[in-house]
């Protein structure tokens, strides 16, 4: 089992003027996929505070962070920035897969602009901000992700299949 942490980049969901309906809705998938999530978060879409929180939840060593909302082309859409700021190492395939799979369902999915990374043993995905996309990304994601978490940090060394 591993632990993970949720945050939602969300201006009005940290004022309370919206639901926050993907947090939870990631938090439901990821404990039916045997995940302990020990944290959500809600903040706004400022850069440095996400930021600062993605330090904070990667140097208390949660192995899976995920975000969600704040990568589209909006003024206030920071995640991605965010994200770069932090991150160590580049997992381009994870975003281009969610991209890749996401268009089969929307064109808009090329809007994206969604990243993912390793900082120290955390793995960083930014999600979209709907439920709908956050289940679909995480349906098609979270079988392998498994995998690569065991690799990161050092439970499983081989990637060949036998």
């Amino acid at each position: 089992m591993f632990k993970a942490a949720i945050i939602t980049a969300s201006d009005k969901g940290a004022q309370g003027l919206r639901e926050d309906l993907s947090g939870p809705c990631i938090k439901k998938i990821l404990e039916e996929a045997n995940y302990e999530v020990v944290s959500i978060d809600i903040l706004p879409d400022d850069r440095n505070l996400i930021a600062d929180k993605l330090i904070e939840l990667s140097d208390r060593k949660i192995p899976l962070i995920l975000t969600t909302g704040g990568t589209g082309f909006a003024p206030r859409d920071n995640t991605p920035e965010a994200t770069r700021d932090v991150i160590e190492k580049e997992t381009p395939g994870i975003s281009e897969a969610i991209r890749a799979e996401s268009l089969k369902i929307t064109p808009r999915a090329m809007l994206s602009r969604a990243v993912s990374g390793i900082r120290k043993q955390s793995l960083i995905i930014n999600l979209p901000g709907s439920p709908k996309a956050v289940r679909e990304c995480l349906d098609f994601i979270l079988p392998t992700l498994e995998h690569g978490l065991n690799i990161m940090l050092s439970l499983d060394s081989e990637c060949a299949r036998k």
